[in-house]
């Protein structure tokens, strides 16, 4: 008896170290928390009625778009190699300057993580791109180490802001995590987010924008609604009279009629019905529902990594705004973009 208590005491005492190592080496974002912002003094604010350029762009950890099917996709393909990575931040930084907009969101951001070579690719980007000297970044998966036989080593992901003007503040706002995630699965998994960031208007005001990246793997449970619900949550919390833009990856299809119609990897969407409707129909976007029924395929922007052709299938990603702006311009970008991510580029443009 003597025998079997010390290890019942060995066995507990062994749980409760490996339970202390896993919650001790993971990441626990609170609810809400402000995000240090590096913004000179000497950077130029936003001026009342400027016309702002926005860029949104999901850049797959600087991946590229070529041997880019990995195992969460199901597919077999190593992580990029460190010469192909500083070939497409070479080229992300290119389409960046050759667009030159105000403000840069970017989802799928790198650093300090295995599958990359430990690179800060935050600063890796911003070493190429010198306009930008105001930016502002939140983690939304770290974990000094991840027991998964694909992954096997440190994660570290980003949601990034690059700006030309000045930034006042950040906040790192969470966003419900997959409700189907056991207790084990949840430490290790992704701490979805939104990124609030305010930029101040010469002469009072500001402009908040807003970065975010959705879940991709939440099928079969309600996780899209309530993360949907939560960023609705927060843009009316923001107020009517508020100019804000919010961009992301959304990872969930415009409408029903683009559910209904597609074939390729379905089984990611909800078959009864976008969780994306109650913001689409409620505010103004970048592609707007009547872009996407009129002619949808200008508006694609993720390209399944199993695809041969490599092109555009599905919108995925969006720019929403509030009615106190007034949108310019906007269109998703190709060319040379299709080689540098699963994700394409949308640039858009509004007046304050």
């Amino acid at each position: 008896m003597k025998i079997i208590r010390i290890l019942l005491v060995m066995c507990v005492s062994l749980a409760l170290l490996l339970s202390l190592l896993i919650y001790f080496t993971t990441y626990h974002p609170s609810e809400i928390e402000i995000q240090e912002v590096y913004s000179p003094k000497q950077i130029p604010r936003i001026q009342p009625g400027q016309t702002i350029k926005i860029m949104n762009w999901n850049v797959q950890f600087m991946a590229g778009n070529h041997n880019n099917h990995f195992f969460y996709d199901d597919g077999t393909d190593p992580w990029p190699s460190k010469e192909s990575i500083e070939q497409t931040l070479d080229g992300i930084a290119r389409v960046i300057q050759q667009q030159a907009p105000d403000i840069v969101l970017l989802q799928e951001v790198d650093d300090v993580a295995s599958r990359t070579h430990r690179q800060d690719q935050t600063q890796a980007l911003l070493s190429r791109l010198p306009d930008y000297t105001a930016f502002t970044q939140t983690f939304y998966w770290k974990a000094a180490y991840v027991p998964h036989p694909d992954i096997n080593g440190r994660v570290g992901m980003k949601l990034v802001v690059l700006s030309k003007y000045a930034l006042s503040q950040a906040t790192r706002i969470a966003l419900p995590a997959i409700t189907t995630d056991d207790i084990l699965r949840r430490q290790f998994n992704l701490k979805r987010a939104m990124q609030q960031v305010h930029l101040p208007i010469e002469g009072g005001g500001e402009l908040v924008v807003i970065n975010t990246h959705l879940s991709a793997f939440a099928k079969g449970s309600n996780t899209m609604t309530l993360q949907v619900a939560k960023v609705m949550e927060q843009l009316t919390s923001l107020g009517s009279d508020a100019h804000w833009i919010i961009g992301g990856d959304f990872n969930l299809l415009p409408n029903d009629a683009a559910i209904a119609s597609f074939t390729e990897q379905r089984s990611h969407y909800n078959e009864q019905g976008t969780e994306l409707t109650p913001l689409i129909t409620t505010y103004s976007s970048i592609p707007s529902l009547e872009n996407i029924q009129r002619d949808p395929e200008p508006w694609f922007t993720y390209i399944s990594p199993s695809s041969p052709e490599k092109l555009p299938s599905r919108t995925i990603d969006y720019i929403f705004y509030s009615p106190t702006l007034e949108n310019t311009h906007g269109n998703v970008l190709r060319g040379e973009a299709l080689a540098l991510s699963d994700h394409l580029p949308i640039v858009a443009s509004f007046k304050l």
